[in-house]
């Protein structure tokens, strides 16, 4: 049986406790959020740090309580943080760099959401790839259209990225890429044509989750993406209890395509990761 890495985004910049409230947005709730994903079959976590209003945040400390207490309670599991710009100051989003996380998101381009444009400069990647390089966090590269593909080669070429990134598709943002089936193809054939030593995965926004990684899934992707940052239900007409009950689904759906939830060290091997301290 295939191991399939499970990644869950906790808490992202958008859902808040008024959509569910089981989203985390203390640090402790987010510890406790991901041991129970962790236990549920979840190897990798993507991090968002919230202030007490719940509005984003780019504080070190934050980011570094989070993932001191995952590395306690969820031996050898990925830590993720996000670099992502929504409700942040531009020129904060790379401050928790130096905490070395295992990895952190890297968007390589611009685009619009529902009601903003998601700024991403040359000038803001280039910064963030150079962080990232010089303190040993893998990159993983958010694609929200298919220039971003290239953009991600230029920073190969340029020495700021290893060949072996991890990329992430992301579907269904309203105004970005939609989620469609024939779009993953192309987009994953024009990653192997250009990155052809990165792994991959794909994540489904809102009501597109569980259909994006059943996509993902039978074209044999590295990963999948599941958690209260992309979708609050697990059903159309029912909130979902927990980052743990999100991870039970995705974990039932690599079963269903013949595969099982990675270990923490099938996971650091897969994305080529090294063993954790």
């Amino acid at each position: 049986m295939n191991p399939v890495v499970v990644a869950v985004a906790i808490t992202g910049s958008v859902p808040r406790k008024k959509d569910n409230p089981a989203v985390p947005t203390l640090p402790a709730e987010q510890v406790e959020s991901t041991h129970e994903a962790f236990e549920a079959g979840a190897t990798l976590v993507h991090i968002h740090v919230r202030n007490d209003d719940e509005s984003p945040s780019s504080d070190p400390e934050r980011f570094a309580a989070v993932q001191e207490g995952v590395r306690r309670h969820c031996p050898d599991m990925i830590v993720q943080f996000s670099t992502g710009g929504r409700g942040r100051d531009q020129a904060a989003r790379g401050s928790s760099l130096s905490l070395r996380p295992d990895m952190a998101s890297l968007s390589t381009g611009s685009v619009n959401f529902p009601t903003i444009v998601y700024e991403n400069a040359t000038s803001l990647v280039e910064d963030l790839a150079t962080k990232m390089r010089d303190n040993g966090v893998l990159p993983e590269i958010e694609i929200f259209d298919l220039s971003h593909i290239h953009a991600a080669r230029r920073l190969v070429d340029a020495g700021l990225m290893k060949e072996t990134p991890h990329v992430q598709f992301v579907m269904g943002v309203k105004n970005a890429m939609p989620a469609e089936e024939h779009l993953l193809d192309i987009l994953l054939a024009e990653t192997r044509r250009i990155l052809p030593k990165a792994t991959w995965t794909a994540a489904g926004i809102g009501a597109n989750q569980a259909r994006v990684m059943d996509w993902a899934l039978a074209r044999g992707a590295s990963a999948v993406r599941t958690g209260l940052e992309d979708n609050v239900r697990v059903a159309k007409d029912r909130l979902a209890a927990s980052n743990a009950e999100l991870v039970r689904v995705a974990v039932d759906l690599i079963g269903r395509h013949g595969g099982r939830a990675a270990s923490p060290a099938e996971a650091r091997a897969a994305l080529g990761l090294p063993a954790a301290a």
